[in-house]
């Protein structure tokens, strides 16, 4: 139970349809920007929509568009050498949280030099860059325009790693929902999951405070309306909006009370066996919750709520239950996997990743303290 709280945003918001034009009045002097994308939001033609501003406002560019689905270290480090190479002054994120992430890995060796592998734990990033940092989403989920947070790929050690700073956070995060209406259909429903998912482990976190929790009750209730919608209609504008409002407020939910469990077995499973982030959250979610309810009933009761109203004459292990079955039903109905051997998940595998699981930073976070033996049999139920 919280004594005492901070809460810290030190990036600027500007959220809207349209609002993609807040590019005319960025507060930074740029002559040079470095835009950090993948092939895909460069094929989507979404990027004009940044280079056009650019070029009224007189600044020059280069496009980096070879990020990666959970970006590499080694990606990283070739993005930072090409920002230095092209003598850029500012650093521009368009996409999802994989460019996202990589711009805020290109700000922290330009700006400290080094490797992103050094700044690998929390708070090794010992000074702040000079260098702005704007991001543009272009999918509904990770929460990454807002966090301070960032996780690449160590595909040498088989392993995820994530750096923790309050020095990565880009400095403005323009949410313009119409950036996401040509998202794909497999991309909205597993990055909307994730953002359901930040929404109910920051909710249940054990640094869980008012204003985190207020913000993730409010993410999780968004996407149990208005996922299903996106995922089934893209051109549902409200649907769309409404998306790009959770994935924020999740953000900036988990940004202050961090993550649990789910996250912590999740970058394990993706660092052994590849498996794309938001399918691994969807994947070990409800039973997570099954597990952290007996030791946090009241929480998730509360959390309930935001599928049905709860009748509060019943036990709270039966609303418990029926959170479980409405969390299910809302990631099978979007079509995420149910079981680890669907995405390609070995037996063998299973213990390493409990191994791993352990050593995250956001599993001491959990309600319940999983053992690895106890991980281990909740990825045994899940195969």
């Amino acid at each position: 139970m919280y004594q005492s709280f901070e809460f810290h945003l030190p990036t600027k918001i500007y959220f809207g349809y349209n609002k993609i034009n807040e590019l005319n009045n960025i507060p930074f002097k740029v002559k040079r920007a470095f835009i950090v994308t993948d092939n895909g939001v460069l094929k989507s033609g979404l990027i004009e929509n940044v280079t056009k501003i650019l070029e009224d406002n007189h600044i020059s560019y280069v496009i980096y568009d070879e990020v990666e689905p959970d970006p590499s270290v080694e990606t990283v480090d070739k993005a930072a050498h090409g920002f230095q190479q092209e003598e850029c002054d500012a650093l521009i994120a368009i996409g999802g949280g994989s460019p996202i992430d990589t711009a805020k890995g290109v700000r922290v060796i330009a700006g400290n030099g080094g490797s992103i592998r050094d700044y690998a734990g929390v708070n090794l990033i010992k000074q702040s860059s000079n260098i702005p940092l704007i991001a543009i989403p272009t999918t509904s989920g990770t929460g990454s325009e807002v966090t301070m947070f960032a996780v690449f790929s160590d595909w040498e050690e088989n392993r995820k790693v994530t750096v923790t700073s309050p020095f990565i956070a880009p400095d403005i995060s323009i949410v313009d929902p119409k950036m996401t209406m040509t998202a794909p259909t497999k991309i909205t429903a597993a990055s909307g999951f994730d953002a359901f998912a930040h929404g109910a482990e920051s909710f249940v976190s054990r640094i869980s405070q008012p204003a985190s929790d207020a913000l993730a009750l409010s993410a999780m209730r968004t996407v149990s309306k208005y996922l299903r919608r996106a995922v089934f209609n893209g051109n549902d504008v409200e649907a769309r909006i409404k998306m790009a409002e959770a994935s924020l407020l999740a953000g900036m939910a988990f940004n202050q009370s961090f993550l649990g469990l789910t996250h912590a077995i999740g970058s394990a499973l993706s660092g052994y066996a590849h498996v794309s982030h938001g399918v691994a959250i969807g994947l070990l979610l409800p039973e997570v919750i099954r597990r952290n309810s007996i030791s946090l009933v009241d929480k998730h009761v509360e959390m309930a709520s935001v599928f049905r109203v709860t009748d509060s004459s019943l036990p709270g292990w039966k609303i418990t239950d029926q959170l479980i079955e409405d969390v299910t039903k809302l990631r099978n109905d979007i079509g995420l996997p149910q079981k680890l051997q669907q995405v390609g998940v070995k037996e063998e595998q299973l213990k390493g990743i409990a191994h791993d699981s352990v050593k995250s930073g956001m599993w001491k976070f959990n309600p319940w303290l999983a053992t690895e033996e106890e991980i281990l049999d909740l990825l045994k139920v899940l195969f």
